[in-house]
């Protein structure tokens, strides 16, 4: 091949990663760092009485007769059936395709026909409790990975306390023993949102202060608290904050001055997970005020 001829391949490869990429709705190297490239998340802090999350959850998976998935594991129960009480919210909301699988053994959660209503879900709902539960039934197994398959074709997978933790990359709260201890016997969550550590129930039980904790042990982590009936809906490396209660953040580089080392968005605000920039939408987005650069010790 020729000189100019190898020039013309590689600006043609080029102008079609372009295209691919402008098609798909993002610039070629914008390339989600925290968290998933397809897909999105829910994540809410408990309770669910809000029917703004219910209904974007239905919305994000396709529709109504979209097929969803629920996984009650987390709630401890001797066994659950395809009548556990979960699901209510979503039937009530007009979903008309919802299955429940649940197991607790890792062996079973690692076959081919327990994933197999996974396969054909366009979205995923785990339901309260305990998040380590769902970490020794799911972690690294192949529900894990058809888990991640679901956001690679594009689909939601959304949880609601335990099962909003457990999509962090580190487990809070996941003592087996206690649900006070903040770094306890299980500290590995699923990793769809990557560096980042989730806790629920927040203003609710006085939790505002828990994470700091964490994020003092682990500096580089990311810490969201979410209250109950509030979520954050992910796409890509960015959430918007959605419902009744406020969502606070953990940045060891960012306080309020002079010590504030956490705080707060409200329903509508936007935050970028790998900038760690928070905005607040007006006619344009513009910074939260009174977030400053200011690490949490010098």
């Amino acid at each position: 091949m020729t000189t100019a001829l190898r020039i013309v391949s590689v600006a043609a490869s080029v102008l079609l990663a372009c295209a691919q990429s402008a098609a798909q709705g993002r610039p070629p190297t914008d390339i989600p760092r925290v968290g998933p490239p397809r897909g999105s998340l829910v994540m809410v802090g408990g309770r669910m009485d809000d029917k703004e999350i219910v209904e974007r959850i239905i919305s994000l998976a396709g529709g109504r007769d979209a097929p969803l998935v629920m996984i009650p594991t987390a709630g401890g129960a001797l066994q659950y059936d395809q009548y556990w009480h979960g699901q209510r919210l979503f039937r009530e909301a007009g979903a008309t395709d919802v299955t429940v699988v649940h197991t607790y053994d890792p062996a079973v959660a690692d076959t081919v026909e327990f994933v197999a209503p996974l396969q054909r879900a366009r979205g995923v709902f785990f339901g309260g409790g305990r998040q380590w539960r769902l970490a020794d039934a799911y972690l690294n197994t192949r529900t894990h990975r058809e888990l991640l398959a679901l956001l690679g074709r594009g689909g939601v997978i959304s949880g609601s306390s335990a099962g909003a933790s457990i999509m962090g990359s580190f487990l809070v709260r996941g003592d087996t023993g206690t649900n006070t201890l903040m770094i306890g016997d299980h500290v590995h969550g699923f990793g769809f949102l990557k560096g980042v550590g989730i806790d629920q129930h927040l203003l609710r039980r006085n939790r505002q202060f828990d994470l700091i904790e964490v994020v003092e042990a682990h500096p580089d982590l990311l810490g969201i608290g979410l209250d109950e009936n509030t979520a954050i809906v992910v796409e890509g490396d960015r959430f918007e904050v959605i419902g009744q209660g406020y969502v606070a953040i953990y940045d060891n580089q960012r306080q309020i001055p002079p010590h504030g080392q956490f705080y707060f968005l409200a329903p509508g605000d936007r935050y970028d997970m790998a900038t760690r920039e928070a905005w607040r939408p007006v006619e344009t987005e513009r910074p939260l005020e009174r977030v400053s650069k200011v690490p949490w010790t010098p």
